[in-house]
């Protein structure tokens, strides 16, 4: 169960204090509800909120540092993900996935005995790094585990376990009103997540590519005999293991690919340019209303739960949108639905608080949907040789847009319609952007850059190249051993 940015608010308004995820507590005054106020007392009557803020002499600026902590977490994840992508490259991904969910548990846990801020901003982000570690190496598994049938449900499934996340922290936060033993109740099931994450397998593909073919044999016969076909797995050998993943060991010999890949041929560099926008701003658009919560003057409970119930049917949505309509269709109808919903509660009244609450949770059900699409969306557009690539760089986007989200919101002591003018106008920019991907409905997952191009409408048709150049193009295939070492 992980905790996302918007329950950053709900620790901040009712548990000042550090939390896997949260930020500052806000200044003393300006609760959005009094039941809020009544809920951070203690049992002796004293308000642990102003406790807080005056230990750590936060009282004045602690709404700007709240801001700050928010995105210091943001931070982490964005570093994580390009420093635990190229770990999961070299080291495999279930390791990274381990030492991410150690880390996770660790730091959360020293989080609850924070004595000063300064502590409290490293742990904070320690935090992020470890979460961006475990979201993205969860994700590499799901994509080179499951069939190209079930990439969808289980991508969207995955989603609802985080959904599940978002129903549970409201209730924790109800029950457990001292900040310390709460950040310490959700930060402790991470060891046990730690110790079970060994039993899943490292991914086949990686360990192919590593030389560690004996090891992946085994890993696959294991597999085999867990779901019940034992003599399948056994028929199975290094030969024909081999075979049928030579062009994927041969595409990894003939070129070391990089960042600089993404934007090597025409079409490569419109999907990469599109796809960083739609991701920095879903991120965006999502982080300002996940930490917006407590502006629409509901009760912070109940609107958390509404936040996370609306991912039930959007998620279900995506599902029949995508298998249906294609995923640029349901890219594109999210992102716009996302921008002008933000955009509308500009001209919403502060006193109609139903309605503003209706546009909140409606925006971010599209966000949510299309964050649950732009994962399998990414995994499809990019071809093999640079997939994971694609995917690492995507994962830095969108962080760079929540990081940057707890900042714009500063903007509102402006004026309070600019944080959500920007918000909204990005949201329709990241939906123009998707207008330019292709879709990938009922297509084969593309192998090499050229299997890109060629998918474009605009490609031209391909000149016959020699006789000689081709045979030059084919590799033979090494012999893997357990003794050869990554390439």
């Amino acid at each position: 169960m992980s905790i996302s940015g918007q329950w950053a608010t709900l620790l901040h308004e009712v548990i000042p204090g550090p939390s896997v995820t949260a930020a500052l507590p806000p200044s003393t005054h300006g609760f959005p509800s009094h039941s809020v106020v009544t809920i951070a007392t203690n049992r002796k009557g004293e308000n642990p909120l102003c406790t807080a803020c005056h230990k750590w002499d936060l009282v004045c600026d602690s709404n700007k540092l709240k801001e700050m902590a928010q995105s210091v977490f943001m931070a982490g994840t964005l570093v994580g993900g390009i420093v635990l992508g190229g770990l999961s490259d070299r080291f495999g991904r279930k390791p990274i996935l381990s030492g991410s969910y150690l880390l996770l548990a660790a730091s959360g846990s020293g989080a609850a005995f924070s004595p000063s801020f300064a502590v409290y901003m490293v742990l904070r982000f320690l935090c992020g790094f470890s979460m961006a570690g475990v979201t993205l190496s969860t994700v590499i598994l799901n994509v080179e585990w499951m069939s190209t049938q079930l990439r969808a449900v289980m991508t969207v499934g995955i989603g609802y376990f985080y959904t599940a996340g978002q129903f549970i922290l409201p209730g924790l936060a109800y029950a457990i009103p001292q900040w310390r033993w709460l950040q310490l109740t959700v930060s402790v099931p991470f060891f046990a997540f730690f110790l079970l994450s060994w039993w899943v397998p490292e991914s086949i593909r990686w360990m192919v590519l590593s030389g560690k073919c004996p090891k992946a044999l085994r890993i696959l016969q294991w597999v085999a005999a867990f779901n019940g076909r034992k003599e399948a797995g056994e028929k199975l050998s290094l030969e024909e293991l081999k075979l049928d993943l030579q062009k994927e060991i041969s595409l990894a010999k003939a070129h070391h690919y990089s960042v600089a890949d993404l934007f090597r041929t025409p079409v490569l560099r419109r999907v990469t340019f599109c796809l960083s926008l739609a991701w920095f701003s879903t991120g965006f658009a999502y982080y300002s209303l996940a930490m917006g919560v407590e502006d629409f003057g509901v009760n912070l409970y109940l609107l958390q739960v509404i936040f996370g119930g609306v991912d039930i049917p959007a998620k279900f949505i995506t599902i029949l949108s995508m298998s249906y309509l294609g995923r640029h269709t349901t890219e594109v109808i999210a992102l716009l639905l996302a921008g002008a919903s933000i955009l509308a509660l500009i001209f919403v009244p502060s006193d109609l608080q139903a309605l503003r609450t209706v546009l909140a949770v409606f925006g971010k059900g599209c966000l949510s949907s299309s964050f649950s699409c732009l994962f399998l969306y990414t995994s499809e557009l990019y071809p093999t040789v640079i997939r994971q690539t694609g995917m690492g760089v995507s994962n830095m986007l969108t962080r760079v847009g929540s990081m940057t989200a707890p900042l714009v919101r500063i903007t509102g002591e402006l004026h309070p319609f600019v944080p959500n003018l920007i918000f909204g106008a990005t949201a329709l920019l990241g939906g123009g952007a998707s207008l330019f991907l292709p879709e990938t409905l009922h297509q084969a997952l593309p192998e090499t850059i050229e299997d890109v191009e060629k998918r474009s409408p605009l490609a031209k048709e391909p000149k016959p190249e020699p006789e000689a150049e081709k045979d030059s193009q084919r590799i033979p295939l090494q012999p893997c051993g357990p003794n050869l070492g990554p390439s």
